[in-house]
């Protein structure tokens, strides 16, 4: 089986480190210096095979205060390094009961109308669920913001 142009290792066969290599070279000094200092714990994590949801997720507080593209930037920069990819891409669904959530995604799926609305299905769903734990958690007592 040959390996698809995105998965040929590079360099030291890290694609994370071509993609990051790219950045520096693409991106104003300032925003690829804030971009490292969001995914460099999730690097860290996910070089010590600490692969926790929490270690895979930017610091909220943080994210909120970076531009939209160094946030894209970042989170393609995370699929890299999970999938060892480097076609994935960064796509915007428009789901009515979130807005816009934006999702990366490979490149085959990232142009497959039918497998973005299934995604975007899977969302609604999930967020209908998060809404009713939500509705139970409050009527009991219980804290709601998870």
């Amino acid at each position: 089986m040959r390996m698809s142009d995105s998965e040929i290792p590079h360099g030291d066969g890290r694609a994370v480190d071509v993609y990051l290599d790219l950045l520096r070279i693409r991106m104003d000094t300032e925003d690829y210096r804030l971009l490292l200092r969001a995914v460099e714990p999730v690097l860290k994590a996910i070089d010590e095979e600490r692969l926790s949801s929490s270690d895979l997720a930017l610091d909220p507080g943080a994210v909120d205060e970076l531009p939209q593209e160094v946030r894209d930037e970042a989170a393609l920069i995370i699929a890299t390094a999970v999938t060892g990819r480097l076609d994935n891409e960064v796509v915007e669904l428009d789901v009515d009961e979130t807005g816009p959530v934006r999702i990366v995604t490979d490149a085959t799926t990232a142009s497959d109308p039918a497998r973005l609305g299934e995604i975007a299905d899977y969302i609604r769903e999930r967020h209908r669920e998060t809404e009713e734990l939500r509705g139970i958690a409050e009527a009991s007592g219980l804290p709601t913001d998870f």
